[in-house]
């Protein structure tokens, strides 16, 4: 009885220490709800197909609006988060994913299906930034990289959703019993959000907050930097490229091509998915740093094309699902990006350029994933195999972003 007074001091003190874990572990829940929604359209894709008579092209637009509004919401929600706070910009905007969610859940029309699409999007757009700036409030500068991987890693589960569990619920009910399931989830996460999250006492300084369009102007001078030019290039192509292989082609390949039934397919999916969570923090702790570093980030994309050229012909689906899960692991080369960004510019540059690099990473899935669309109703209707196209596509836009990245001006060492 008489240790008891201590032993309250104790649980109040690891309580305390362990509160910015719970508080991240709330935000990264609606980071990983966004890697859910972005990689639906693998396994839906059949039953939308058949339900809503959509052609290739229709269904890279459906993939495609989600990453459309995410990406073009990524400047304004850097700015809130600087304004008002993550706590206030998550709980504002991630409604609109549970709305969107419900929407494209009972519509019985395309266009209202697109707008659920957009309002999720919208709704999901600061997931992942406000993890990344949590992270800088809460925790010191050193750990910077261990958390965030460690984030990257949790969030990573959302695609784990969206293989086999999401296919067995389509099965058992149907795509939209996915959307409902979907929301509710958000729900929870939402409301995690609301209950324990909380911003770091506001900061008092003598100088006058920037506003909105003074900050617009700072990353409006981005585009001024010559060097910006290369990895924007090269941001459009990369993550755009994984994307567009797991969140869009990956079950229409293994369906049709191959007539693999949507759970096993689903299957597949989740090893992609389990490949290009471990390639990430594989290639940031054999980071080779600023001397080499885009020599690596070079041969990655190059490697990254003739996998994808290899998908062209269809040699079989051992070789195709072999080639992806490689491509996935592979694909982990792209955590180089964010530090090369950070080297690139200076220290008071840092956060927009960043923000600016995630906003074409995510318009660049969208722009892929329309463009591959176009390419697949391009080839049925010249009778030429769907898929061979897109693969195609997408091999040629990484080698194009792959040249332009080391032929435009390259950052002073």
């Amino acid at each position: 009885m008489s240790h008891r007074p201590d032993d309250r001091r104790g649980l109040v003190g690891t309580r305390a220490a362990f509160t910015p874990w719970v508080m991240l572990l709330a935000l990264t829940s609606g980071f990983a709800l966004s890697q859910a929604y972005r990689t639906v359209a693998a396994i839906m894709a059949p039953q939308l197909q058949a339900e809503f008579a959509l052609d290739p092209q229709a269904l890279g637009t459906f993939a495609a609006t989600f990453h459309f509004s995410f990406g073009l919401l990524q400047l304004f929600t850097g700015i809130c988060i600087d304004l008002y706070g993550v706590r206030r910009t998550a709980l504002v905007a991630f409604p609109l994913a549970i709305v969107g969610s419900l929407l494209s859940a009972v519509t019985d029309r395309f266009a209202l299906l697109l707008a659920g699409q957009a309002l999720i999007g919208i709704g999901c757009a600061p997931a992942f930034l406000v993890c990344t700036v949590f992270i800088a409030q809460r925790f010191p500068a050193s750990r910077y990289a261990s958390v965030s991987g460690i984030v990257l890693g949790i969030g990573g589960l959302g695609m784990l959703a969206t293989g086999t569990p999401l296919a067995w619920l389509i099965e058992a009910a149907s795509w939209r019993a996915g959307f409902v399931a979907l929301a509710g989830v958000s729900a929870l996460a939402w409301l995690a959000i609301a209950w324990v999250v909380r911003d770091p006492p506001a900061r008092h300084s003598d100088g006058e907050r920037e506003s909105i369009v003074q900050a617009l102007r700072g990353f409006a001078s981005l585009f001024a930097i010559p060097h910006s030019w290369g990895i924007l290039a090269l941001a459009l192509v990369s993550y755009a490229s994984f994307v567009a292989l797991r969140g869009l082609w990956l079950g229409p390949l293994l369906v049709e091509r191959y007539g693999f039934s949507l759970v096993a397919s689903g299957n597949v999916a989740v090893a992609v998915s389990i490949a290009s969570m471990i390639g990430p923090p594989l290639f940031g702790r054999f980071d080779p740093g600023p001397a080499t570093r885009r020599r690596w980030l070079l041969a990655g994309t190059l490697a990254s094309a003739v996998l994808f050229a290899l998908l062209v012909p269809g040699f079989g689906a051992a070789f195709d699902v072999t080639v992806s899960i490689v491509y996935s692991l592979l694909f982990g080369y792209g955590i180089l990006q964010y530090a090369d960004v950070r080297d690139a510019y200076p220290a008071a540059m840092t956060g927009r350029a960043l923000s600016l690099f995630t906003m074409a990473l995510f318009l660049g899935v969208a722009l892929m994933q329309w463009l591959t669309g176009a390419a697949a109703s391009a080839a049925v209707a010249a009778g030429v195999p769907p898929f061979a196209a897109a693969f195609a596509l997408i091999a040629s836009m990484l080698a194009a972003g792959a040249l332009l990245f080391a032929r435009l001006p390259q950052p002073p060492r």
